[in-house]
This record gives structure tokens, C-alpha cells and sequence, in this order.
């Protein structure tokens, strides 16, 4: 290795910027459930994030690889159904989830989509998998249950049912992008999809019917934040730029200082930063026994994201092929 990779390579930078992500990501949760009891429906606010994020990596490129904005037909064809069938569907039920579920237990529910994809992988692909896969199964689905509290069913069944449908739109997702977009740099990935996502909820969002004054209207923060109170617009943008756009560039960022096994393991923390943020911010919180479930979960999830037999390295633009996701909800 010449000296100038030397510098460019830090495992410590990695770790920071995936983390870094994470963090943003599972902070992000917090706010969108702030918005939506503010009166956005999930599917207007779904609209606006990815629209929001397609203006941005749309610029990017307009600066950086005007290429990219030419598609053949095939590939026309792929990032609509990775826009509308992945993207669009994985933001929208996962909005639904955590409108009717705990922040970290909608997210836990969405994170199903790593067992998804392995065992997509080894079925459908014949991809050899490590046997560890099937004790992470066993780890998350026992996990799941007891988070559920299914003895109970003190949990919503819709809120339950859209974030199980998230797991299965983000499993689309990765396994769609690693299929058949992965010759793509990661910004491209963003630009197509989300803009495709866009024009599927700018048909079916609703956003005409938001009443005039919304974007400009006073909203608290609620809980812990209750004192803090702003126009409308300032959240939906922190959610787009720092929720959305900003976690996405960091993670892939990421990928050119660690492996990709190494991100995504760290990227799962953002299942413990999405509890903690609700718990400080919103009161959400878990009996006991729930808690031991979701630490039961989050290390079946843990052990999942290394159970695909990949290579150990991979450069950003190969992401798609191994365990991190394009970008998370």
C-alpha cells in the first residue's frame, strides 16, 4: 500500500462516520413521529422526504457526474421499481409503524430485512451462508416475540403489520440494488430512486390537501422538547438533510475505511440510538422483559449482518453486493 492510501484508509474515521449516520438516522425517527402529530399524514411526509432528497443528490451530481442522469431503458425499468417497490414503500410503512408503534420497536420490527435478505440469499441465489444465520433467525424472531409481548398483544396490529411490510420493502431494496443497480456510485442510486419514489407519492401522497399556511405553521417538538417551538418547515428539513441525505453520504463514506461487514454491524446501532433519543425525548420506554427482547433482537441482527459468505473489503460503489443498506428509512 502506497503511502497516500495509507493516509486516505482509517479504521477510527470509518467507524465515526458510520456511527455518526446511525446516530442521525435513529434521531430521525424521533422527529418524524413529531411531524406526523403535527397533523402530516405518513404519506405526505414521505413525499416530501424523498423528494427532498432527490433535489439534493440531483445537485450533487449536476456538479460532480452529469453522466449519470443518462439511463437506458433497462435500467429505467430497475430504479423504478427500486424507487417505488423499495424506497417508497420501506419510507411510507415504516412512517405507519412508528406512528402507531415506540420509535425503537418499529425499528427493530424494519430490521427484520437483514434476516430477509440472507435467507433470500441462500434460497433463491444459493449464496453460501454461515450456520450462525439460522441462531440469528431463532435469536430474532424469540426477541421479536417478546418485545411484541404476543402473550399480551398490547402492541398495535396495524403498527406490527407495517413495520413487518417495511422489513419486507427494505429486503427488496438491498436485494434490488445488489442485483441490479450495483455498477452505480451510491449518489446516482439515491438520485434515481428517490425520484421515482417522489413521482409515485406525488400521484398518491394527498400532499394537495394540506391546508395553506402548513410549512410556515407553529409545531413544539413535544416531550422533553415542548419548549421548543418552530415553523413547520424547520423539521421537515432537518429530517430530509440530516435524516435522510446527510446519514446516507456518511455511511457509504464510510466504506472507504472499513469493510462493509465491519458498517453495517456498526449502522445496527442505530436500533440503540432510536430508543434512546425516544426515550429522552418522547418517553417512550419498555417493560423489562422487553427490554432483554430487543437486546435478544439486536444481537441476532448483529450476528445476521456477518452471516453472508462476501469479500472482506469492498469500495463504496460495491456496498450494494455486501451487508450495508443503500439507505435506511
Amino acid at each position: 500500500m502506497n503511502d497516500s492510501a495509507a493516509v486516505r484508509r482509517s479504521p477510527a474515521l470509518g467507524a465515526a462516520f458510520v456511527i455518526t449516520g446511525a446516530f442521525l438516522f435513529g434521531f430521525n425517527g424521533s422527529m418524524t413521529k413529531v411531524v406526523m402529530q403535527a397533523g402530516i399524514s405518513p404519506e405526505q411526509l414521505t413525499f416530501m422526504r424523498v423528494l427532498g432528497t432527490s433535489l439534493i443528490a440531483g445537485a450533487v451530481l449536476l456538479v460532480t457526474d452529469r453522466a449519470q442522469f443518462r439511463l437506458s431503458f433497462a435500467d429505467l425499468g430497475r430504479f423504478a421499481a427500486l424507487g417505488i417497490a423499495g424506497l417508497a414503500m420501506v419510507q411510507w410503512l415504516y412512517a405507519v409503524a412508528i406512528k402507531h408503534l415506540p420509535v425503537g420497536v418499529a425499528l427493530l420490527f424494519e430490521y427484520m430485512a437483514v434476516i430477509i435478505v440472507a435467507v433470500v440469499a441462500r434460497v433463491v441465489f444459493k449464496e453460501s451462508v454461515h450456520p450462525r444465520l439460522w441462531w440469528a433467525i431463532g435469536a430474532v424472531l424469540v426477541g421479536l416475540a417478546v418485545v411484541a409481548e404476543v402473550w399480551d398483544s398490547s402492541l398495535s396490529v396495524l403498527g406490527v403489520v407495517a413495520g413487518l411490510g417495511a422489513a419486507c420493502a427494505y429486503a427488496f431494496y438491498f436485494l434490488a440494488g445488489e442485483r441490479s443497480v450495483a455498477g452505480r456510485p451510491p449518489m446516482a442510486v439515491a438520485f434515481w430512486a428517490s425520484t421515482f419514489a417522489a413521482a409515485f407519492w406525488l400521484v398518491f401522497s394527498g400532499w394537495w390537501t394540506m391546508p395553506p399556511g402548513t410549512f410556515t405553521a407553529d409545531v413544539s417538538f413535544g416531550g422533553a422538547l415542548d419548549s421548543i417551538v418552530t415553523p413547520m418547515w424547520v423539521p421537515l428539513v432537518a429530517m430530509v438533510a440530516l435524516g435522510a441525505f446527510a446519514p446516507f453520504t456518511l455511511i457509504f463514506m464510510s466504506l472507504r475505511h472499513i469493510s462493509a461487514t465491519a458498517s453495517g454491524i456498526l449502522a445496527s446501532s442505530e436500533v440503540l440510538f432510536a430508543f434512546t433519543v425516544a426515550w429522552l425525548w418522547l418517553g417512550e420506554t419498555l417493560a423489562p422483559l422487553q427490554i432483554i427482547g430487543a437486546a435478544v433482537v439486536f444481537v441476532g441482527i448483529v450476528v445476521a449482518q456477518t452471516a453472508r459468505e462476501k469479500p472482506a473489503q469492498a469500495s463504496p460503489d460495491d456496498a450494494f453486493a455486501l451487508a450495508v443498506p443503500p439507505e435506511a428509512p
